[in-house]
């Protein structure tokens, strides 16, 4: 959805002034008048209202929307703020309420002890030989897509390949989450994520602003519908299973299963709903854009396209019956990892301090605004060769090794480091062996699409290209 100056401060200006907050907001408009763009840019993406400097600094403070905001592009000061000063740092409410509503109080949101008692629960589900269990389930996925593709008739075209990441991502999610559960219609349920994810970017503004909740939007309508149908979706899904006895080798078996190991307590009713749409959402979101990303770059390097061809071949694709190839795909990896340098699908970690704390010389006090803008330390001058370039050999393992652990942060770091990444790597690396040998895919246009800040980094216009068997 587009949005214009125009549109919203009209609607805007014919609110009664007796209508609580209208009166502020409009105040707030014309401040932002004063200041052209940065609310219609931030609108638009977040990432395109970022000052300069973050990609030639160590550590930027400005005003962003009205608020104080500290920008940290440097390893050790973010390693200090992530980890050392973690107990220091809260969720920013403007995330919490683009989030919250779709999400719940679940691990993407929660904070403080109700965040550490789930994030302990959690846990054992996502260890290395649970996820590894789950690449039969993937591979099965990755081929139903394969045929489909090969199903498509000769000279259909061009299709959006993000929707098609989307729809094979959530199979393979809801085949590991809940082992096919019947009842759930994956096209609509992925319908209604989009509609939720559209419109949180005035959420977001309205926060920072300091604009009532209540306050109407473009999309707020269809937003709270969609995220009343993903909620109702995922209690069916935890009803059907309840209904059944309960229990299941799957992540929604082991999530209603599971026990918090210090107070041997089963996570509450509303907590199940919370974080099974969070690993859900989440989970399928993050994958389908890495890769979307990752196909279009392919396409523009063949030499790279050609390393990841030959490795495949010789490693084999029958994951399902031996798992263990994947760590053979060390190139894929690389290539991988690189895709998500330039494009990392979760762009930004942003907190609030809740006590005073120093960053190196910076004394950042209590309350204020901080931000790890992923986008701009996986770009910046100082830290990356050529940052703008795709270069899959910077994850060669001795390379990847000897650089600072807090340069490169796709997942994030620290205790709320991303409890899907290991799952979230395999996946990508089950979809790439399973299509990429299959299909040669071709972009309809030049260029690389404009990245666009919704929450995940989205190409804006989709993704159209085109696949072509391979032949031999």
């Amino acid at each position: 959805m587009e949005f214009s100056r125009a549109r919203v401060t009209t609607a805007v200006s014919k609110l009664p002034v007796t209508v609580d907050g209208a009166a502020s907001l409009r105040t707030l408009l014309s401040e932002a008048g004063r200041a052209p763009g940065v609310l219609w840019t931030m609108l638009r993406s977040m990432v395109d209202a970022w000052p300069d400097e973050v990609y030639t600094r160590t550590l930027v403070e400005t005003r962003l929307l009205g608020q104080r905001t500290a920008f940290v592009v440097d390893p050790a000061l973010i390693r200090t703020l992530l980890v050392d000063e973690a107990n220091s740092l809260e969720r920013e409410a403007f995330v919490t309420r683009a989030l919250a509503p779709a999400l719940g109080c679940g691990l993407l949101t929660a904070d403080g002890g109700s965040w550490r008692a789930q994030r302990r629960t959690a846990a054992p589900m996502f260890r290395p030989e649970r996820v590894r269990d789950f690449v039969p389930a993937m591979a099965a996925a990755a081929q139903a897509t394969r045929s489909r593709w090969l199903a498509r008739p000769a000279g259909a075209g061009a299709f959006d390949l993000s929707t098609e990441m989307m729809r094979t991502a959530l199979d393979i999610i809801l085949a590991t989450m809940t082992s096919g559960e019947g009842g759930l219609d994956e096209m609509r349920f992925g319908a209604a994520m989009e509609d939720y994810l559209g419109q949180t970017n005035w959420k977001m503004a309205y926060v920072m602003f300091g604009a009532p909740a209540w306050l109407p939007h473009p999309g707020a309508r269809r937003g709270a519908l969609a995220a009343r149908e993903l909620r109702a979706a995922a209690a069916a899904l935890i009803a059907a299973r309840r209904a059944r006895g309960g229990g299941g080798s799957d992540l929604l078996g082991l999530l209603l299963n599971a026990r918090d190991p210090v107070t041997e307590a089963p996570m509450a009713e509303a907590l199940l709903v919370d974080n099974l749409l969070t690993f859900v959402a989440a989970g399928h979101e993050t994958v389908a854009l890495a890769l979307t990303w990752l196909f279009r770059l392919l396409a523009d390097h063949p030499a790279v396209e050609r390393r990841i061809l030959d490795e495949i071949a010789r490693v084999g694709t029958d994951f399902a019956g031996d798992p263990g190839r994947l760590d053979a795909l060390v190139y894929t990896r690389q290539v991988v990892l690189e895709g998500m340098r330039l494009y990392p699908p979760a762009p930004l970690i942003v907190r609030r301090t809740t006590r005073d704390i120093r960053l190196g010389d910076t004394e950042i006090p209590a309350g204020r605004s901080v931000h790890v803008p992923i986008y701009a330390l996986h770009r910046h001058r100082l830290l990356w060769d050529r940052p703008d370039a795709f270069d899959p050999d910077r994850f060669a393992p001795s390379v990847h090794a000897a650089r600072d652990r807090y340069a490169y942060l796709p997942f994030g770091a620290g205790p709320r480091v991303c409890i899907g990444m290991g799952l979230a790597l395999q996946e990508c690396l089950v979809i790439l062996a399973t299509l990429l040998p299959a299909f040669r895919l071709s972009p309809t246009r030049p260029g690389m699409p404009e990245a666009r800040f919704r929450v995940t980094l989205r190409p804006h216009g989709g993704m159209p290209m085109v696949p072509t068997r391979r032949v031999g």
